[in-house]
């Protein structure tokens, strides 16, 4: 199968590159610079500005790119989060409108930010309507544009990812407290993280490419969210630390601005889809994601488990 990926040198984007490389199929990574990447023989690396022509036929289409969502959100911030986004999904779509042979699927990140936040409501793909803060209307906004791919025939799947957990990405910074013996809940830890193994989000990808009754909203989420105050417990549980420690919500707001809405805010999100489709979790419990992940960390630096 030849693969089409945006966003293929990222987090999340290297870890699927990987996967599809195990399972023997070609990728076509799109980036600004690919004269920067060593290509082999199943990677390639083709521009931002890539032909239909210069293409053999794509049977699938993956597209993370957009500029991080991490960081202080000024006013140009939040536009490069929007803009990114709009405009590597708006180029695909006219790159598939150029293919004589369409793609058969696209897959098309997104987040659990869509449903906005909340203590207490449990969220599903049946769920409908978006929240109203920033994230919601990123994604909201993300997803209207890889609807036109629908639109021409090609079943488009909408990924929500949870917080990704790996090697990469929060992971590190939410130990890193942790680890310096700082552990504990931000503000009254109550707030839902819904969570994902990266492992079990390649998989996820991978298992929607395949099963072609699977489009629309999918949830990239393990099946058992935790509040924030259980999250941190089982973080310093796993690294034999303390867990004691309490941010204050006004102080973390404070110094990461409406950004902190991220971690002092949650949703509780539930992968029905996956689970009524059959897909079958790798890391469904948080303490076995973390461990396996805290041993991959300790075997690459070399440090005795």
């Amino acid at each position: 199968m030849n693969i089409l990926v945006t966003g293929g040198t990222g987090f999340v984007g290297s870890h699927l590159t990987e996967l599809f490389e195990q399972n023997g199929h070609q990728i076509y990574i799109m980036t600004r610079s690919p004269e920067n990447h060593k290509e082999t023989e199943q990677v390639k690396y083709v521009s931002t500005n890539v032909t239909a022509a210069d293409l053999p036929h794509i049977h699938a289409a993956v597209n993370l790119a957009g500029a991080s969502i991490f960081g202080y959100w000024t006013e140009d911030k939040k536009k490069a989060i929007i803009d990114s986004r709009m405009e590597t999904t708006n180029n695909l779509i006219t790159l598939f409108n150029e293919m004589e042979e369409k793609p058969e699927v696209l897959i098309n990140a997104s987040a659990v930010g869509y449903y906005g936040t909340s203590d207490e409501i449990i969220f599903t793909e049946q769920t409908k309507q978006p929240g109203d803060d920033f994230l919601a209307k990123v994604a909201t906004k993300w997803e209207s544009a890889a609807k036109q791919a629908n639109k021409i025939g090609i079943r488009t799947i909408f990924a929500r990812f949870g917080i990704i957990l790996g090697q990469d990405g929060a992971l590190p910074l939410m130990e890193k407290p942790v680890k310096l013996f700082l552990g504990g809940k931000i503000g009254n830890g109550e707030q839902w993280i819904s969570w994902v193994h990266i492992d079990d989000l390649t998989h996820m990808i991978n298992y929607c490419i395949n099963h072609k009754d699977i489009e629309g909203p999918v949830n990239v989420t393990a099946p058992y969210p935790k509040r924030n105050k259980d999250f941190m417990k089982t973080i310093a549980h796993v690294w034999n630390r303390p867990n004691w420690t309490i941010a204050p919500a006004p102080l973390v707001k404070l110094i990461a601005g409406e950004m902190s809405d991220m971690v002092i805010k949650g949703q509780c999100v539930k992968p029905e889809k996956s689970l009524s489709h059959g897909y079958s979790f790798r890391y469904p419990v948080l303490e076995e994601a973390l461990r396996d992940i805290k041993r991959k960390e300790l075997q690459k630096s070399g440090t005795a488990l």
